[in-house]
C-alpha cells in the first residue's frame, strides 16, 4: 500500500529539515506527462518529494475510497472521479485538465492490414480492449453502441499497458488504447486513427483529496497541471484541451 509522510534528512551539522512527500494517484496514461512535471514541481517546491502511483482509474478510485493515503487524484474519466467525490473525499470540485481519444494500436508495419474500427470485428483478427469499468473500456463500449459494431475481444485488460504489451508481443493483432498511449510507446506499436473515436472523447479530471496529509502541496501540483506550462507538456504528449 502506498504510504505518505515525512522523512527526516540531514542538511548539515545541527540542521535537520523534513522532506514532505506528496502522493499522486494517476491514470496509467498520464505516466509520461507526470514524470516530466515531477522535476519542475520539486524545483519550485524545495524540500518536496513527489511520488506517483499509476494504474487503472477504477483501481485507484477504489484504493482511495478504501483509505489509501494520497494528496491528489488524476482520473482518466469523470465516472471514477465521481466515485471518490460521492464518498466525500474530494476538496472542492474536480477540474477537467485534458481530453483524449481512442486509437487502434497495431504492431509496427500493421501486418494484418487493419484500417478501421469495423476491421476489429473480423473474426480472423484478434483484439484486446480495456475492461468496461476502465476509461478505455467505457469509450470502446460507447463506440460499439453508436456504430452497432460489436467486438469479441480476446481479453479485457485492467490497464492500457497490458493491452500494448499484448499487441507488441504479437499475442493480439490490435488493441484499443488512447492516442497518447501509442505515442508514449516509443515506436514499439503504431496507431490507426478512426473517425468514430470522436464520438467517445474522454475527459481527464484532477482533484485534491480531503484526507491527504499535504493538501496545500497537492493544490500546487494540481495548479501546475492546469498551468500553461503543464498544458504544454500535455499537448506535447498528444492530449487535447478539455
Amino acid at each position: 500500500m502506498i504510504t505518505a509522510g515525512s522523512v527526516l534528512v540531514a542538511c548539515g551539522a545541527g540542521d535537520d529539515r523534513s522532506t514532505e512527500t506528496v502522493t499522486v494517484l494517476a491514470a496509467a496514461s498520464l505516466t509520461g506527462v507526470f514524470d516530466t512535471l515531477e522535476p519542475l514541481f520539486e524545483k519550485d517546491n524545495p524540500g518536496t518529494d513527489l511520488r506517483f502511483s499509476f494504474a487503472g482509474s477504477s483501481d485507484l478510485a477504489q484504493q482511495i475510497v478504501n483509505g489509501a493515503p494520497a494528496d491528489v487524484f488524476a482520473s482518466a474519466n469523470p465516472k471514477q472521479m465521481m466515485t471518490v467525490a460521492n464518498a466525500h473525499m474530494v476538496e472542492g470540485s474536480p477540474t477537467n485538465f485534458a481530453s483524449n481519444l481512442l486509437t487502434i494500436a497495431v504492431r509496427t508495419g500493421n501486418p494484418t492490414g487493419i484500417r478501421s474500427f469495423a476491421d476489429l470485428a473480423d473474426p480472423a483478427r484478434t483484439v484486446v480492449i480495456a475492461a468496461p469499468e476502465e476509461p478505455c473500456g467505457a469509450a470502446t463500449a460507447q463506440i460499439e453502441k453508436s456504430t452497432g459494431i460489436t467486438l469479441k475481444p480476446l481479453s479485457e485488460e485492467s490497464d492500457v499497458k497490458s493491452i500494448l504489451a499484448k499487441v507488441e508481443q504479437g499475442d493480439a493483432d490490435a488493441g484499443l488504447v488512447f492516442v497518447t498511449d501509442v505515442r508514449s510507446a516509443s515506436g514499439k506499436v503504431a496507431g490507426i486513427t478512426f473517425p468514430e473515436a470522436r464520438e467517445a472523447t474522454t475527459e481527464y479530471p484532477i482533484a485534491v483529496l480531503s484526507n491527504g496529509p499535504h493538501k496545500d502541496l497537492g493544490r500546487k501540483f494540481a495548479d501546475l497541471v492546469l498551468s500553461a506550462q503543464g498544458q504544454q507538456v500535455l499537448h506535447d504528449a498528444g492530449f487535447s484541451s478539455p
